[in-house]
């Protein structure tokens, strides 16, 4: 059975190859957290949080629990309104004392979600018992993403943010949110198989 993944509308693709796309997003309900350390701590943090919720910690209208579907991407990104959108792009996180901290420190902080499925609304889903998991609609955005495959490394992510923002600014068109790092497959998927994006709204 088909894993589901947000809708969007392809509205452009890069003229060298196919690896980088204009995408008209639809809305979607996600659940959210916040966690902290380096980027590899926190995506374990936050996975299994948020899988938590989704495989039964949670609490329906009625007052049992639901099993709700797993669907793709898992999506984190920095949290940081201080991100430099020009390129070279590095990623980059708040540190708890407000500060920027080079991506190797342990005291980013970055948010982590899954799309919920979209039978769901924010009234019919269950909620988190956990007050550390959020549920919330993001509204139809435009975003430009690279898609590669292999490993997530902090390098590796900087390098293909760099290439988008540069692809963008060839386009005269200007990054409006953080580079959000989107990972489609289960972490024993082999890496020439694994389908990786960065994706940033514009």
């Amino acid at each position: 059975m088909a894993i589901e993944e947000p809708k969007y509308t392809v509205i452009e693709k890069s003229d060298n190859s196919n690896n980088m796309e204009l995408r008209a997003y639809e809305a979607k309900i996600i659940a959210e957290v916040t966690v902290s350390g380096t980027m590899d701590d926190a995506s374990s943090k936050g996975f299994k949080l948020i899988a938590d919720y989704i495989f039964g910690n949670n609490t329906t209208k009625a007052g049992d629990n639901q099993t709700i579907s797993m669907t793709a991407p898992v999506a984190m990104k920095p949290e940081s309104k201080k991100i430099s959108m020009t390129a070279p792009v590095t990623l980059q996180a708040e540190s708890q004392l407000g500060e920027e901290q080079d991506a190797t420190k342990d005291n980013k902080q970055w948010r982590m979600h899954f799309v919920m499925p979209s039978e769901y609304s924010l009234d019919t889903l269950p909620r988190p018992n956990n007050p550390a998991v959020t549920l919330r609609e993001i509204p139809a955005k435009n975003y430009a993403a690279i898609r590669f495959s292999g490993f997530t490394g902090e390098e590796k992510v900087a390098k293909k943010t760099d290439e988008l923002v540069t692809w963008l600014e060839g386009k005269g068109i200007e990054p409006i949110g953080e580079p959000e790092l989107a990972r489609y497959n289960p972490p024993w998927t082999l890496p020439f198989w694994r389908r990786n994006e960065v994706i940033i709204e514009y």
